[in-house]
């Protein structure tokens, strides 16, 4: 079950004058993916059928995130009172379809699966940290805090199971690499470019170069080089290697330049 509700916001010290609208704009996508965890349950209790432990902890892994999307899709409708957040969802999961029906991981593995809940969970972690860094409004504030607080128990939950499941499954440290790699590069995947499209660009046609183009633009801002050096780490262990050697830091490094090069052709473009 949820740590907190929705009594624990403080939605009465909501400040306009303080709102941001490119913050805005990411909150209207992320309320929409977060709320749309129902679906990766399905698939979740498919890969883990026969282990009835994982599958209450994915139970309440989508209690949390269902949350998440609420209060977000709340707030939005708070900062912009002609919002929909329900008919938005709509018209996103209409847009958005993700296969659910598998039986077996498409990772090639239950570690491999685990593992790349872990990486989105560092995705997730690092994004609302910076929003609640970058942000000086107090609600919005609030709810990015205890959003990041729940996305950090979710990738410990997640790298407990990896770390399970490699010891019955013994995956190859290439295979595990592989995994990391391949979902990396989804990060940039139609998922968040469209849930952009449906909750800021009512009336446009969907382009998934310009919609991921002004959701990154958007989101890059926010970082700065302890998110990147935290979700490194957090991407190591999960992977099986060292988060804090010679290796770590160079990744690092490279991960940091290429964000902020990313970061000055995005403000180029715009």
């Amino acid at each position: 079950m949820p740590r907190w509700t929705p009594d624990d916001i403080p939605w009465d010290q909501f400040d306009r004058s303080k709102l941001d609208a490119d913050l805005l704009a990411l909150v209207k996508a992320a309320g929409l993916t977060e709320y749309n965890s129902g679906h990766y349950t399905k698939y979740l209790r498919n890969v883990f059928h026969g282990d009835a432990e994982f599958q209450a902890i994915v139970g309440d892994w989508q209690l949390e995130e269902e949350q998440h999307g609420r209060m977000l899709g709340r707030y939005a409708e708070l900062a912009d009172p002609g919002y929909d957040f329900e008919a938005t969802f709509k018209a996103f999961t209409e847009g958005y379809v993700i296969p659910i029906d598998m039986q077996e991981s498409i990772r090639g593995s239950r570690v491999g699966e685990l593992q790349s809940r872990c990486i989105v969970e560092t995705g997730t972690s690092s994004f609302y940290s910076a929003m609640a860094e970058a942000t000086e409004e107090p609600v919005l504030r609030e709810i990015c805090r205890r959003i990041a607080a729940d996305e950090f128990r979710h990738y410990r939950l997640f790298l407990d199971g990896v770390k399970k499941y490699q010891e019955l499954e013994k995956v190859s440290f290439l295979s595990r690499l592989r995994v990391t790699i391949d979902r990396l590069k989804e990060t940039e995947d139609d998922e968040l470019a469209f849930a952009y499209h449906c909750g800021n660009e009512p009336g446009l046609a969907y382009d998934h170069g310009r919609c991921n183009s002004a959701y990154a633009a958007r989101a890059y801002r926010m970082y700065g080089f302890h998110h990147a050096q935290r979700a490194v780490g957090m991407i190591f262990k999960a992977t099986g290697l060292k988060p804090h050697g010679w290796l770590g830091r160079k990744v690092t490094d490279w991960a940091w330049k290429k964000m902020q090069s990313r970061t000055r052709a995005l403000q180029q473009a715009a």
